[in-house]
């Protein structure tokens, strides 16, 4: 992420531990003695066996089209590939099919034509769906919500760099309406949820916000780590896993992560499954800031030439935050499969499907077997997935 002069917060501190496995449903009470009887056995929400996610982002529009998903099918059946997340809140604020249910209906879009018949198909074909739910940056809620969004100091809706709105993480109605939305998903068949932008804005005049007086009284880590939690109790009433993606550098940085709200120590029990963004672009490179991206106490000044190195070892310098105990969230990176030219000639390379190979060996070089791939617009090539494609396998 950009580097800004905002001052670091206040550490964090854990306001909510939740279960280790997911909770049980239990409780009746004999009346006639007043015993309680344990009824786990009868009520017990019934888990799916855990998926190994490997894995597409497909955006909205491309899972509309039966092209394309028909394509989406053969790799997972001729490759690694086994599980696909769609858009169900876009990053524009839309529910990305029609829906009646009256708390996001007026959010809802005509993309999808059948969720549930798509949804439905891809279950038939043994692949895992999950449900991708873009939180806080939520144009088009929290424009017409504006009570519930990040204020300016004016007590106007604050605008970022990219001219959107957001709802305000301190907000409790909004992390309703993002529930109501994931809840919708499940209604039509997907079996896990993956909160994306579920953080802090990055890019704009973000000295001119006003959290008010929530933001004084709990920090941004806290308010994060609390959302997830609720989030996941939500879901697992339904018996549904929760996944979050997070920025790949606050593995790296307690700064970074004071500033979006993502703590690693904390979400690793606040969620069922994390999502680092481990994109070599996305590390800062010397033409950014003059000497480049320390990952492991390696000295990157040019990230994206080198997609194994950079994901061994962000992923190396992460599993340090692990518990030794095993009791924490799945690790399932996102991977780069674009190419980021934006970055300037001598700073990035065309990414094909050898750089994607590489990125896949170093997951695996580094002890993680799930990840998920990310393409802006939805592409992927089978010969992504032949790892001796990848031209390397180090040992460590």
């Amino acid at each position: 992420m950009a580097q800004d002069d905002e001052a670091e917060a206040e550490p964090p501190t854990v306001v909510y531990v939740p279960p280790s496995v997911p909770p049980v449903i239990t409780a009746a009470i004999d009346d006639d003695d007043g015993a309680i009887e344990d009824a786990a056995t009868e009520n017990a929400v019934e888990w799916p066996p855990a998926v190994k996610v490997k894995g597409l982002h497909v955006a909205a529009w491309y899972a509309a089209r039966e092209d394309r998903m028909t394509g989406y099918i053969e790799l997972c059946n001729t490759t690694d590939v086994n599980s696909l997340v769609i858009d169900v809140k876009d990053d524009h604020g839309r529910i990305t099919f029609l829906t009646e249910t009256e708390s996001i209906s007026e959010a809802s879009m005509y993309i999808i034509a059948d969720i549930e018949a798509t949804v439905s198909m891809l279950k038939s074909h043994g692949i895992y769906t999950i449900a991708r739910i873009v939180c806080f940056r939520d144009p088009f809620w929290s424009s017409r919500n504006p009570g519930l969004a990040i204020q300016n100091n004016q007590g106007e809706p604050w605008v970022d760099g990219t001219g959107a709105t957001w709802l305000n993480p301190y907000s409790k109605d909004a992390w309703e309406y993002i529930a109501a939305a994931s809840l919708e998903a499940v209604r039509v068949g997907f079996e896990e949820i993956q909160l994306d932008y579920v953080r802090f804005p990055t890019d704009g005049a973000l000295s001119d916000i006003d959290y008010g007086d929530a933001g004084a009284e709990m920090s941004r880590t806290e308010v994060i780590n609390e959302f997830v939690a609720y989030m996941r109790e939500v879901l697992a009433a339904e018996g549904i896993r929760l996944s979050a993606d997070v920025f790949g550098i606050i593995a790296i940085s307690n700064r970074d992560a004071q500033i979006i709200g993502q703590d690693l120590g904390l979400l690793l029990h606040s969620a069922d499954a994390i999502s680092p963004m481990i994109y070599p672009s996305h590390f800062a490179n010397k033409r950014q800031n003059g000497t480049g991206q320390y990952i492991n106490g390696v000295l990157f000044e040019a990230p994206d030439l080198e997609p194994y190195e950079v994901v061994y070892n962000i992923l190396t310098a992460l599993r340090r935050h692990l518990p030794e105990d095993g009791d924490h969230a799945i690790i399932r990176p996102y991977l780069q499969e674009f190419t980021a030219s934006y970055l300037g000639e001598g700073y990035f390379i065309p990414y094909t499907s050898v750089e994607v190979a590489q990125q896949i060996r170093a997951v695996y070089d580094a002890g993680f077997d799930e990840w998920i791939l990310w393409n802006h617009f939805s592409m992927y090539s089978a010969d992504s997935f032949d790892l001796t494609t990848a031209g390397l396998h180090f040992t460590h």
